[in-house]
């Protein structure tokens, strides 16, 4: 009994160090294969702004192409830094396949205005964050006017997210100006007229009373009449022809 049993233990520690040999000789076979390929994958949405030329640039490791080079060199969190660094990269995954495939998939960002300004003009996606102009694409968003700072962007995102979450003001207001004394005026689609806003404030009443004038003026063609629209006054709409 006491020697099966003593086999047994040898049989355990023989298996588990040829279980190791095995790995660590496969482990050693994998890291010395070469980098056959890269893809570059761009998840679902609009890619509009990055190429897939422009990723492969991207992965670059130590000013070298990382094709052809042993698995076991490639950095691959260097390599992932690298992508999620450019500014129209919202998240990115780096990885190497078995068979040596370096493989990028990538999520670009998705602007939601562009900002207009004297002194610059950039993108900004839902989450606040600043894209940079493309040569490559021009988005087709809500043009934003009159905002100066980070802060006020912040501050203007709300209203926007009200206006691309309608299906109706999504197509209708196509720009938003931000005047000194933080009132908000929008350009709309429909005509040459403009909507006197008002300040961020009970935007859901705003939005319904505008929404319930223009269901009136477009069944009776008269919208054309006028020369803008208030919607800030409470309980009513005055209107300038």
């Amino acid at each position: 009994m006491k020697f099966k049993r003593i086999l047994k233990y040898v049989l355990f520690i023989v298996l588990a160090i040829c279980l190791s040999f095995l790995y660590s000789f496969s482990t050693k076979r994998n890291n010395q294969k070469k980098v056959s390929k890269i893809e570059v994958e761009f998840e679902a949405g609009d890619n509009n702004f990055l190429t897939h030329a422009m990723v492969n640039k991207l992965l670059i490791q130590n000013d070298t192409s990382v094709k052809n080079q042993a698995k076991s060199v490639i950095d691959l969190y260097s390599l992932e830094n690298s992508v999620a660094k450019n500014p129209y990269v919202e998240k990115t995954a780096v990885f190497l396949s078995i068979n040596g495939v370096l493989k990028s998939i990538v999520k670009q960002r998705t602007p939601i205005v562009r900002i207009i300004s004297d002194k610059e003009s950039y993108y900004v996606d839902n989450q606040g964050v600043k894209i940079p102009l493309s040569s490559n694409y021009s988005a087709r968003v809500l043009l934003v006017s009159g905002v100066k700072n980070n802060e006020e962007v912040k501050e203007i995102l709300p209203l926007v997210r009200y206006i691309l979450a309608d299906s109706f003001l999504q197509k209708e207001v196509v720009g938003i100006h931000k005047s000194d004394a933080k009132e908000y005026e929008f350009s709309v689609r429909s005509g040459d007229y403009k909507i006197d806003f008002g300040k961020l404030e009970e935007m859901d009443v705003k939005f319904k009373k505008l929404k319930a004038f223009y269901n009136t003026t477009f069944k009776d063609k008269t919208i054309q009449n006028y020369k803008s629209i208030n919607v800030k006054y409470h309980n009513q709409v005055v209107c300038t022809k």
